[in-house]
């Protein structure tokens, strides 16, 4: 049976979806999900998430924000990048669960839905996939970067599209922020790192 938490999280992100032109625009949400067992994972960067005082979000994104963050605890938090070159501090301060896709609690063939959260002063180097993407930004603010594109600082109610395969990055300065991550398309391989250390 599905954690209640995780119902209320989709609930709310249901609507959050039927209310945000961008999220219509870059993916149906299917009317049925296929329920799947969570395993719990916690991890060290959940912790910081659940306990940040300085995630501003708007009227129209805090329900989302707290219900990601009541459904922490149950949720299996994500080590995408444990044993390659990213260091200790970044996977020690980098979180990211997903509500719809492999290891989180509802599974649609169309698409995926995650949170990242980053705290103040992290850079999440430039990497890559083949499943298209959009950043819808919950509480906080970040810093964007895409190659071929310039610079974006973007908070809460804000959007950021990456294509296939197009390299990005993200970093925060003085503020954390939260982010409502979709995915659509090639969604089998996972992010990998584009550019060697020191390149970017």
């Amino acid at each position: 049976m599905t954690h209640p938490a995780f119902q209320t999280l989709l609930q709310e992100f249901r609507v959050l979806h039927g209310a945000e032109p961008a999220l219509q625009a870059f993916c149906d949400l299917p009317e049925v999900l296929t329920p799947q067992e969570v395993i719990p994972h916690h991890i060290p960067a959940a912790t910081l998430m659940e306990e940040d005082p300085n995630l501003s979000a708007l009227p129209s994104t805090a329900a989302l924000r707290d219900a990601f963050i009541a459904a922490s605890p149950v949720a299996q938090w994500r080590e995408t990048y444990k044993g390659t070159r990213m260091g200790a501090d970044f996977m020690q301060r980098f979180a990211c669960y997903c509500l719809i896709g492999g290891g989180g609690p509802f599974a649609a063939p169309e698409m995926g839905a995650y949170v990242v959260y980053m705290p103040p002063g992290l850079y999440y180097p430039y990497h890559h996939h083949p499943a298209e993407e959009i950043y819808y930004i919950l509480a906080g603010e970040a810093e964007f970067l895409m190659d071929g594109a310039a610079p974006k600082t973007l908070g809460a109610g804000s959007h950021v599209f990456h294509p296939s395969n197009r390299p990005h990055a993200t970093q925060t300065h003085e503020t954390p922020f939260m982010a409502l991550v979709l995915w659509r398309g090639d969604m089998g391989v996972k992010p990998v790192l584009t550019y060697p250390e020191g390149d970017r």
